[in-house]
């Protein structure tokens, strides 16, 4: 399984979670190879040009469908080039913030941010990842001007937040919950149009002031294109009973992670819509990597 990210970060241990369970499943190994870099089509290409016999698996997220409206070109085409298994989990960003900032909601942040125009630094996992997005919106919206700082991945972006060398992010609440518990970070609000089930006290942006505002952070499973269709199915088969082992569903619902199991004609569908979705985002917003 690649996984097209850091090792540490949200979809990591989504990947590992499930690769592990598939492994008990099939009574054999199922590795992890993580290939970070380029928003995740480094990752990306590896398995486009796999051989398409399902011994080689991406997982992948919200970048799957923003590169190809984010970046001038990519080698891979995200539809074409992959047979979509199934959607396996999709969760919350919080909205974390470094306490020494001093801000306990979305509205302090704009107003300090409107005080101090592009003076106020914020870290994302990569270039054209959700996160980056989400807090693009947030400026839009706000009508604020914060500094981009991307990393290569969820861990160091989180580790110079936590050290303040940045002060504010959009991270997966799968790797920043600990730290928000601990009481390093202050999350002061969620990005979906729900609040999460692991932080219930923790508003929504929405409901902060900004109204119609929502950004998941999902996780697939995709194999080559060309997949014989009795591999596919098998490998849904072993991915849907992956996540309905009780162990899975307890460790999901802990962290605020809900467990979706859909069909790949559902996944293949909502490719397609996403990558018409983060268009227009990404065309709001200004965003480019070349």
């Amino acid at each position: 399984m690649i996984v097209p990210y850091a090792a540490g970060g949200g979809a990591d241990i989504v990947g590992r979670l499930v690769a592990q369970r598939l492994g008990d499943g099939w009574g054999q190994t199922v590795v992890v190879d993580n290939r970070p870099g380029a928003g995740g089509n480094i990752g990306a290409e590896i398995v486009a040009r796999a051989p398409a016999d399902g011994y080689t698996l991406l997982l992948v997220g919200p970048n799957h469908t923003v590169n190809i409206s984010l970046y001038s070109k990519i080698s891979y085409d995200p539809i074409k080039d992959f047979g979509p298994i199934s959607v396996v989990t999709s969760a919350p960003y919080l909205l974390l913030v470094n306490p020494s900032l001093g801000v306990n909601t979305v509205a302090d942040l704009i107003a300090l941010a409107k005080s101090r125009p592009g003076k106020i630094l914020y870290a994302s996992a990569g270039n054209g990842t959700a996160g980056h997005l989400g807090m693009e919106l947030i400026k839009t919206m706000g009508g604020i001007d914060m500094v981009h700082i991307p990393y290569k991945g969820s861990p160091p972006a989180l580790t110079d937040l936590l050290a303040g060398q940045v002060s504010a992010a959009f991270d997966n609440v799968l790797s920043s919950a600990p730290h928000v518990k601990a009481g390093k970070l202050r999350a002061i609000a969620v990005s979906t149009i729900k609040r999460s089930s692991a932080m219930p006290e923790v508003p929504t942006v929405a409901e902060s002031g900004q109204p119609g505002f929502e950004v998941a952070v999902w996780q697939g499973i995709l194999a080559p294109a060309g997949t014989p269709k009795p591999v596919v199915d098998a490998l849904h088969t072993a991915i849907m009973a992956a996540l309905g082992r009780p162990d899975m569903k307890e460790r999901m619902a802990a962290n605020g992670t809900d467990i979706i199991g859909n069909s790949p004609a559902e996944f293949t569908a909502f490719i397609k819509s996403d990558i018409v979705k983060w268009a227009k985002v990404v065309k709001n917003s200004g965003a480019r990597v070349d």
